[in-house]
């Protein structure tokens, strides 16, 4: 690849990126970041995206893993400042300036094999855990990213992350049982006299609204306080607001999500990430 191509390359990772496009969540909390910040956190969203993205294009199982494996590898070269992937030049001097650890973008990575192994979170705490081990790891590293160090801080950024991935779960969850991949724990499913094979059988899926309903009271009643988000940046305070406003759609439509994809519009988004 001539200079030029790899310049290009690293170009297309900076902000916004296809992780960070304009009209998502994403690109709306970080236009509301520090200007000089906003390459940085763009390219933590592009990596989450990068190996998130295997779960949605690649179909056999053996080929998904090794791509992973490909991109765990990758973080070590980049932590040794050796990256091969224009996203990890990027990424790599992003570290080093702000001391971000491996642990996170592991525990991203972790994630998505748990998913590629259809790994059923056994109960709520479980599912909890699972959410904070993707979206929250993403979110502690955009604290990091801003200055943000104190351990009480950081944990609460991982919980505002694992509240958002939650909402993203059931917003998405009649395409993740199309994808056969874990939507609820199994505490639920047991509960309501089910196995996870017959929610994803085409005439079982309709069960699903009716058991969303009630994951989605128990979200709208544990979402994060103005106390959780309190020494955390602003653009993580956009995101909750965000998928505030998500949850409430969802909430409105009955979660009838088994055929269909409810989100926000842009302008809804725009009109959340600047209300406060």
């Amino acid at each position: 690849m001539s200079p030029t191509d790899l310049g290009a390359a690293r170009a297309e990772w900076r902000f916004p990126n296809r992780a960070t496009p304009p009209g998502s969540a994403a690109y709306y909390s970080i236009r509301l970041a520090p200007f000089a910040s906003r390459d940085d956190l763009a390219a933590l969203f592009g990596w989450r995206g990068e190996v998130r993205r295997i779960l949605a294009e690649v179909r056999d199982p053996g080929v998904a893993r090794l791509k992973l494996d490909w991109w765990r590898d990758e973080l070590q070269r980049t932590l040794a400042q050796v990256p091969r992937h224009p996203l990890s030049q990027v990424l790599a001097p992003v570290i080093v300036s702000h001391q971000l650890p491996a642990d996170p973008f592991l525990d991203m990575a972790g994630q998505v094999e748990a998913t590629l192994r259809a790994q059923h979170s056994p109960d709520e705490p479980a599912w909890v855990a699972a959410a904070e081990a993707d979206l929250g790891a993403l979110f502690e590293l955009l604290a990091r990213c801003q200055g943000v160090v104190a351990a009480p801080a950081l944990t609460a950024a991982r919980r505002c992350g694992g509240w958002c991935a939650r909402v993203r779960w059931l917003r998405d969850g009649g395409l993740l049982l199309r994808r056969g991949h874990p939507v609820l724990p199994l505490s639920r499913l047991q509960a309501a006299g089910l196995s996870a094979a017959a929610l994803t059988d085409p005439a079982g899926r309709h069960q699903l609204p009716a058991l969303l309903v009630p994951l989605a009271a128990v979200l709208a009643a544990g979402r994060p306080a103005a106390a959780d988000l309190a020494g955390l940046p602003r653009m993580l305070h956009v995101q909750v607001r965000i998928h505030v406003g998500l949850l409430e759609e969802l909430r409105r439509s009955r979660l009838e999500v088994v055929d269909q994809r409810i989100g926000l519009t842009p302008l809804h988004k725009l009109w959340l990430a600047w209300r406060g």
